[in-house]
């Protein structure tokens, strides 16, 4: 099992090799296509010269870790909140994981924990933590008991409904497909209302 997403083949490279480079293209994974998110932990090792490590950007200073998301191409399109917010992720990390990444879902009992452990991430409210989650159990082999339930409808084996489901071209279009829809179904309800 392994993260397939149509971007730079070093850039998958390091989602499947590095937990932390993970946990930030899910951070960055907002208002930006998933392509987009999912590459940038790879341009900001590049731009750092070296792999990433929650140690250093929990300790970086802000001004230069903007400057380092806003640099063309920004690797994001709200560069300085989103450069803040991989920042406070990376403290978390540090602070309760002792900087591994990977010790977010290590250990953990069932799907209810991991869930509430990915959920406290800042930014990470319920629906991506649930994709996170069901990200690591269909990629990355992260199955504690009760991942699918916690992980809500992305969990579902036949899914296609986010970058848990992305495989191949197919499952992309499949997953953009159903995003359409969501949006779609989203603003007929507004204008309803």
């Amino acid at each position: 099992m392994a993260l397939t997403l149509p971007i730079d083949p070093a850039a998958n490279d390091l989602l499947n090799r590095d937990a932390l480079a993970r946990v930030l293209g899910m951070v960055l994974d907002q208002q930006v296509p998933m392509e987009k998110a999912f590459s940038s932990p790879y341009v900001l090792a590049q731009r750092l010269g070296h792999d990433l490590d929650a140690r250093e950007l929990a300790d970086y200073d802000p001004e230069a870790l903007v400057a380092l998301f806003a640099q063309p191409p920004a690797l994001h399109r709200f560069p300085k909140a989103m450069a803040a917010r991989v920042q406070e992720v990376c403290r978390v990390i540090v602070d309760r994981y002792d900087g591994d990444a990977a010790r977010l879902w290590s250990g953990v009992t069932d799907g209810r924990e991991l869930f509430g452990r990915i959920a406290e991430l800042p930014g990470f409210g319920t629906q991506k933590a649930q994709i996170f989650l069901a990200l690591l159990g269909k990629r990355f082999d992260v199955r504690p008991e009760g991942w699918r339930e916690a992980a809500g409808g992305y969990g579902d084996a036949e899914a296609y409904r986010s970058v848990a489901d992305v495989t191949d071209a197919d499952s992309l279009r499949r997953v953009r497909e159903y995003k359409q829809q969501m949006k779609a179904a989203a603003k007929a309800r507004s204008t309803q209302g």
